[in-house]
Formats: structure tokens, sequence, C-alpha cells
């Protein structure tokens, strides 16, 4: 199965959260009206796309609806699933940090995936016959080192670690210093995840940082907050908590297969304004891929590829 055929899969309970309630409206509806848009937007919102998704979607939506002269509340399912598809969008930007010298800090709270994500990620870049350094800055969790040191082996990225219970802005220091005499590519650094004790967590990054901005200030810098896609809007809560103590530049979305509450990935951009770059429906490295509007959309809504559907157009021409 290739991956938009595991997305399709994964997102087997979030479709029938979402998709089934939308679709008894446009076919329930006879005419397009307040009372239409007012169910529209519960499905939307209990779905997880939260409230502020929810409305951006539906102005576009009524603006669409009004300026195509629709009638028909079936004719608004294309318009819909177009309208989610644009809140989605990631620019053209959002990779920029392969392309450049670049440190690449990765936090999120135990339990979500973060250290394994930095293991696929690792391995998709050494796959590009980048070189990647990875800092074990998570001294906190002795479990956490064990784990990269796994990953790192298995990606054939050099890992940089510490004692257990260690300063994790040394780990930094001695992992920049070693990023650059190596020539590194990119460093990944995986931080202890403590939202619980957010000041001693704003410390610890803030001493990380300007290390960083002190030892390596060429690199290219990116932020990632890992987040379980399976807890709904407790990952949009911690995601804004994240934000408050660093500068978020994206989100890896984890466990998507295993989630009514896929919904959420809207939720998160539209509230943040913060991309999600990566998504995750299984265990393997090639189960983490980058994240695709178009993709996710079609896969949740059981509609094919978009280069599917053009070669069809094609066909038929």
């Amino acid at each position: 199965m290739g991956f938009f055929e595991k997305l399709v899969a994964g997102l087997g309970k979030t479709r029938d959260n979402i998709v089934s309630g939308m679709d008894s409206i446009f076919h329930g509806f006879s005419r397009i009206d307040d009372d239409f848009y007012e169910e529209l937007e519960e499905v939307l919102i209990m779905g997880d796309l939260g409230v502020q998704a929810t409305y951006d979607i539906l102005d576009d939506l009524k603006a669409k609806v009004k300026e195509k002269h629709i009638k028909e509340p079936m004719e608004c399912r294309e318009l819909l699933i177009e309208s989610i598809k644009e809140q989605m969008d990631i620019g053209e930007t959002a990779y920029e940090f392969e392309n450049h010298t670049s440190v690449v800090m990765v936090i999120g709270v135990n339990g979500v995936g973060k250290t394994t994500t930095i293991g696929k990620l690792a391995g998709k870049l050494r796959a590009e016959d980048k070189k990647v350094v990875i800092a074990a800055a998570d001294t906190f969790r002795a479990a956490a080192g064990e784990q990269l040191k796994e990953w790192a082996n298995r990606s054939q990225a050099e890992l940089i670690g510490g004692q257990e219970g260690s300063d994790p802005a040394s780990v930094v220091f001695d992992a920049v210093a070693a990023a650059k005499a190596r020539h590194a590519d990119v460093l990944m650094i995986d931080t202890a995840g403590r939202l619980h004790n957010k000041k001693n967590l704003m410390e610890e990054l803030r001493k990380m940082n300007k290390i960083i901005d002190r030892e390596f200030p060429e690199a290219y810098r990116e932020t990632l907050v890992v987040l379980d896609a399976t807890t709904g809007q407790n990952a949009l809560q911690q995601a804004k908590e994240f934000n408050d103590v660093a500068e978020i530049t994206g989100i890896v979305l984890t466990k998507m297969d295993g989630t009514a509450k896929g919904g959420i990935a809207v939720a998160i951009h539209a509230e943040l304004g913060v991309p999600v770059k990566y998504i995750g429906v299984g265990e393997t490295i090639d189960d983490l891929q980058k994240f695709d509007a178009d993709d996710f959309v079609n896969a949740l809504f059981e509609r094919p590829k978009d280069d599917e559907t053009s070669e069809e157009v094609s066909e038929n021409k």
C-alpha cells in the first residue's frame, strides 16, 4: 500500500466523524439557507475542525455559492472540499530548511512519538544524502537516549548525547561543535517535553537557543512540535502552549491512522497560523511523510489523488 492508500484507510474514523455528517446534510436539504449552513457548522465543529477554521471555511463557501449562483445543496460538496484545501495550503517555502545548513529543534510532550519522529526524519534526510547529527538533549528521560541511539544507528546519523540528568544546553553545545566540524547538513535536537512545568521548559529552550545563536548563527532555524492526533482538541491546546514558549515553524501530526479526530489538522493551521508539515499514519519510516493538503483532503473524502484525476481528464479528451 502506498502512502496515499494508507492515508485513505487511516482517515476512516475521521471520515465517519465528518464526511458522513456533511453528506447527510447535502442530501437532506432541498435548498441552501441559514439552517443548511448552521447544520454544516455544527458538523465541522464537532469533527474537530475548530471554530476559527469552520467560520473561515463557511465564509469562503458562502462567497463561492453567491458568486456561482448555486442553488442545490449537493453542488456545495466540491466547493466545500476546495475551501478546506485552501485553508490547509502550507506554501512553497515550508521545507526551506532542507536547502540550507540547518538546526531543527523538535519539541513535544512524552508519548506523542517525538523521538520516533526525529529518527524517521533523520532517515528521510539521510536517504537524500544529507549528513545528519542528532543531539539527545532530552536528558531527563533515560529511554529517550536509548531510542534515539537505535534510530541513529538505523539511519546512519551521528548521535551526540549526554549523561542522564546532565544539562541539555551542554549537549546542544557539543552537538553544534560536532555538526560544524563534520560539515553536517542538518542538526536535529531532541528536547524534554515537560509542558506541565512551562517555566523550566522556557528557560531550557532559551539556553539552547542562546547557544545556537552564538555558536551557529549562520544556521537556518526550524522548530517542529510533535502532536498526537488522537488527542484532538488537547493537541491544539498543546500546540498553543508550546507556541508560547518557542517560535514554532511547523507541526508534525502522528497517529493519524487511529483517530476520529483528524480534523484537528485543519483546526491547528487555522487557529495558530502554523502549518502541518509532516503527517504519520504508521510505524515505519515511510509512514511519516510531508504533508500535502490536496492528498489529505482527497483521502478524507475518498477522492482520487489530483494527479490521477488529471490523468483521467487527459485520457477522456
